[in-house]
């Protein structure tokens, strides 16, 4: 156990549903999903707050709010140029921080 608020790289869980799309998908898209989800996790912030904090992502990737009124809220990482996204949320306790996948679509 560490003193104050632990930092990446952050733990990562999915719902049993969005994993199982996951490993629905084809393993080039089961690729492309890997790499974004090594971007969030060693993310400084992974909610990629301010502007322009997701210029430092791979080309097709891209982070945003799913509502812009709600800024502690669910993101949406879209990778493959927008052909898919993950839909995810931060929770940033002092104590084992992590980033939880609710949601995976890809077309």
């Amino acid at each position: 156990m560490t003193d104050g608020f632990m930092g990446p790289p952050w733990q990562m869980d999915w719902r049993l549903d969005a994993l199982a799309a996951r490993e629905a998908l084809p393993a080039h898209v089961r690729e492309i999903v890997d790499a974004a989800r090594a971007e969030l996790i060693t993310a400084k912030d992974p909610y990629f707050r301010g502007i322009e904090t997701d210029v430092g992502l791979p080309d097709g990737m891209q982070v945003r709010p799913i509502l812009s009124s709600e800024p502690k809220g669910a993101r949406a990482v879209f990778f493959d140029n927008g052909k898919g996204w993950l839909k995810y949320t931060f929770v940033p306790r002092t104590e084992d921080p992590q980033i939880v996948v609710e949601e995976i679509f890809w077309q």
